[in-house]
This record gives C-alpha cells, sequence and structure tokens, in this order.
C-alpha cells in the first residue's frame, strides 16, 4: 500500500536538527551575493504582473527554449502545480501520478476533489518508467498526468526517448490529458556535466515547473515557475493566479532576476561540490553495504537498508537511533515509499559536516545484521 506522510515532511522547516540529511537543496544564497543594499533602496514594492517580471521571465525563456509570453512566474513551484491541477481537474477527474514524489504532486489535486492513480516506481528497476503499466491505468478520463525529471526523492531522470514515448502513449490512451514534467532539479548538475535541456518544446500537451529553491540555493526567495506552449491553457493558468495569489513578490522577482543572470557562474562550484559529495556517499555505501540508485541529478538519492540484513523491526529502530544522534533523513513513506528506504540530502551541508553526519549515520545503523530465513 502506498502511504503518504505529508505532515511530517513539514518537520523539514519547522523542526531543525543539527545534521541535516534531510534536506534536498544546495546550500543557501545570501542576499548580500546578490546586491548591495544601496541597490534596493529605489526599488518600488508595488504589486507586479500576473505574468511575472518581464526580464526575468526572458531569463527563464532563454534557458527552457521558449518564448518569454510562454512563462508564468509562480510563488515557487508548488504553486505551479497547484495552478495547472486546478486548470485542468475537477472533482472526479482522474490523474495519474508517478511515485515516490514530492507530496504535493498528490495532496493538491486530490485537495481539488480529484481521484488521484499512482504509478509506483520500483527501487530495484532503478526508478525507471514503466511504460507498459502506465499504458494500462491511463484512461480517456485521465486529465492530468505527472512526473518528475529528475526525480524527488531519486535524483533519476527521464531520457528524451522515454519522454516523446511517454507523450505518445498519453496522446493515444488520454487525448484530453496534459502531462506535466517537474524540471525542479534540472539544473542540479554533478562536476562538469552539462544542464540537460528542458522538455518544455516537446509538446504543447507539456508543461514543465522549476524553481530556484533547489539547484541555485534559494528557497527564501518564493519564486517559480512553468511554461506551456499553448496558448489557451496559458490563459487559464494566468487567470488562475490572478484570482489566486494576484502576483508574486516585486523583491523575490528582483532577486531571482539576479540569481539567474548569473546562474552559470553560481551553479559551476555547486556542480563540482555535488560530485564531490555524491562520491563521498557511494564510498561510504560500499563501506556499510547499504544499497543506492545512483542519481542523474539534484542533491539527494535514494538508500535502503537491505532486507538480507534488515530485520523489519530494525527499521524503525534505525530511524529513532538516528534521531537520538541530532541526525535526519527522510523516511521514504514521506513520498509514497517503505521506510526502508530512505531519501538522502548531500548537497546542503558543508563537507566537514556532511563527512560528520555520515558518520553518525553509520553509528545509527542497528546492530541486527541479518534477517530471519524466509521460505523460498
Amino acid at each position: 500500500m502506498t502511504v503518504f506522510a505529508s505532515s511530517p515532511i513539514t518537520a523539514l522547516v519547522d523542526v531543525p536538527v543539527r545534521y541535516d540529511l534531510a534536506e534536498s537543496t544546495c546550500p543557501p544564497l545570501t542576499t548580500g551575493a546578490l546586491a548591495e543594499a544601496a541597490a534596493l533602496a529605489d526599488l518600488p514594492l508595488g504589486y507586479g504582473t500576473s505574468r511575472g517580471d518581464t526580464k526575468l521571465r526572458e531569463l527563464i525563456a532563454a534557458d527552457a527554449g521558449v518564448r518569454p509570453d510562454q512563462v508564468l512566474v509562480t510563488v515557487g513551484g508548488i504553486e505551479a502545480m497547484f495552478l495547472l491541477a486546478q486548470a485542468t481537474c475537477g472533482p472526479g477527474d482522474r490523474v495519474l501520478l508517478a511515485t515516490p514524489c514530492f507530496p504535493p504532486a498528490r495532496t493538491v489535486p486530490e485537495g481539488l476533489g480529484a481521484r488521484v492513480e499512482v504509478l509506483p516506481l520500483s527501487f530495484d528497476d532503478g526508478y525507471r518508467l514503466p511504460l507498459d503499466r502506465l499504458a494500462r491505468t491511463l484512461t480517456p478520463d485521465t486529465r492530468l498526468v505527472s512526473v518528475a525529471s529528475p526525480q524527488n526523492p531519486s535524483g533519476v531522470r527521464f531520457t528524451d526517448e522515454e519522454l516523446r514515448t511517454l507523450l505518445a502513449v498519453v496522446a493515444e490512451r488520454a487525448p484530453d490529458a496534459v502531462l506535466l514534467v517537474d524540471e525542479t532539479y534540472r539544473a542540479a548538475t554533478y562536476g562538469d556535466a552539462p544542464v540537460p535541456s528542458s522538455a518544455a518544446t516537446l509538446s504543447p500537451r507539456i508543461v514543465t515547473c522549476s524553481s530556484i529553491s533547489k539547484a541555485h540555493g534559494a528557497p527564501g526567495l518564493r519564486i517559480g515557475w512553468l511554461t506551456t506552449t499553448d496558448p489557451d491553457l496559458y490563459e487559464r493558468l494566468r487567470e488562475a493566479k490572478f484570482v489566486t495569489t494576484i502576483a508574486c513578490s516585486t523583491l523575490d522577482e528582483y532577486f531571482a532576476t539576479r540569481v539567474l543572470r548569473r546562474q552559470a557562474e553560481l551553479l559551476r562550484p555547486r556542480a563540482r561540490r555535488l560530485r564531490d559529495a555524491l562520491d563521498e556517499l557511494v564510498d561510504w555505501t560500499r563501506h556499510h553495504r547499504l544499497e543506492i540508485v545512483l542519481p542523474d541529478g539534484g542533491a539527494m538519492c535514494c538508500l535502503r537498508l537491505p532486507a538480507d540484513r534488515f530485520t523489519d523491526d530494525a527499521v524503525p529502530e534505525f530511524h529513532a537511533r538516528l534521531a537520538a544522534r541530532d541526525t535526519r533523513v527522510a523516511p521514504g513513506s514521506w513520498f509514497g515509499e517503505s521506510d526502508r528506504v530512505f531519501r538522502l540530502g548531500f548537497g546542503h551541508l558543508p563537507p566537514d559536516e556532511f563527512s560528520a553526519a555520515l558518520d553518525r549515520l553509520a553509528d545509527a545503523l542497528p546492530r541486527q545484521r541479518s534477517a530471519a530465513p524466509t521460505a523460498a
């Protein structure tokens, strides 16, 4: 059974711990790194526009390969999800959601009365998309199909071929459905790897969403966006934004523009840091014999306590021992997985603190190392 624990995940922002390995962002930027106080003195704090600041939309559009009038700035990526669900789903409409996933991807359409059908992706299959099972789940009543690439919590990215095949399947089985591709972690790459192209231009059926919260390390600026090349859908989304939040904060939009203007400069050292931290984590998992799905992007990945070494009773023991050490990971139940799986963020802590957190994680591993024999 798929379980989503939407309330405990609020601990990420409400309950601090000394070593937070549940965090999925890169290190936070500071306002001083983006603008001096004198530059803010004459910034007018009036209403912005429902579309979003023109310069900000131009920067987003250039990166995604669309036009500025195909970009809608939102209050974080979560508002983008809300607006799309509001514009496409009514009570009883079907939504198909690939899990594990960011919890609001499910709770938002459910809150609007939609019928959410879950397509579980498998740790053992590397969280790849099972297109045959997906096709059987789609119906003509499906109005929204929701995936993330790279995924949260696994960091696994879908290939362009997988997305094109997904588009073809949706067009055939659910001709009135919109495909949401959450690209929040697209810019969080490793080492010298280039930032992959956006899916925004693949089809008018695709809506992408993203933000500067994760890869750029600016979640305190509540700025996200969505893109669509369907003009009618764009207008419905813009109208939905106007009757909810009206506009984004002009101050947040100003700083977000500064972030994206310096995107290449800001992302380069973060990519090197992510590469180093991921290499350290992989070595750590080999030493402690934990299972890992290697991520393609993002500041987090999924680990698993092997069933042949850790009993079911050892799983809650592990999480309790870790909490007693003022350290936290994100249990799988936050995302629709078993708690034997957990998300580990490797981009947020400084290198020395990350190493110390892994030491605490190792110390929290239960001493019971083998499970009872099971029948074949």
